[in-house]
């Protein structure tokens, strides 16, 4: 369950065999129904996890009690709530497995450890955290100047298993819209 992790992890810095052990041994594999909230609102967020298999989404209620998704994850990634995580503070969001999930996860104090221990995950740590505010600056940007259709045109493009796998609900409110808007859009784009 390990292999995937370590072969994003090697694409970015090399990886030694006792980096591979380090991992084995703080990496815990787990496997998630569908469906299950893995981490909840209100709460400090207590893994980072990995996404071997399966589908992972963020997301919190607005004062309407609408349900908000601001991230979804597919595999190989990293999600949690990072701020949070980071800081050990309580989340104002909610981390779920969409799908059946097998994730790989570390605790904060563990994952402290293990930057100590081993320069490579450090450096790849802090790679991960930097490609996470990049992605959350341009997902902002995108939804403040993207057009709706442009938007799920985006994601058509660069995520297509997400339209295979995840519920169009959570897509259409990941992308900024209402599930109306998102059926309007897909029946324009099939004609």
């Amino acid at each position: 369950m390990h292999d995937q992790l370590y072969q994003l992890i090697s694409e970015n810095v090399k990886l030694s065999d006792s980096d591979r052990a380090l991992c084995t041994q703080y990496f815990e594999p787990v496997l998630y129904p569908k469906n299950r909230i893995i981490e909840e609102e209100e709460k400090i967020p207590q893994y980072l996890y990995f996404v071997v298999s399966g589908f992972v989404r963020l997301f919190h209620y607005n004062d309407k009690g609408d349900e908000i998704t601001t991230h979804i994850n597919c595999p190989p990634g990293f999600i949690t709530s990072y701020s949070n995580f980071t800081s050990q503070s309580k989340s104002d969001e909610n981390l779920e497995c969409i799908t059946e999930c097998e994730l790989l996860r570390i605790t904060k104090p563990d994952l402290d450890l293990l930057m100590q221990q081993s320069p490579v995950f450090k450096d790849f740590s802090f790679l991960i955290f930097q490609q996470s505010l990049s992605y959350n600056e341009q997902r902002a940007k995108e939804l403040a100047t993207l057009t709706a259709e442009k938007r799920y045109l985006k994601l058509m493009a660069q995520n297509p298993e997400i339209l295979h796998n995840v519920p169009m609900q959570y897509i259409a409110s990941f992308l900024g819209m209402n599930p109306k808007s998102l059926s309007r859009i897909r029946k324009q784009i099939v004609k």
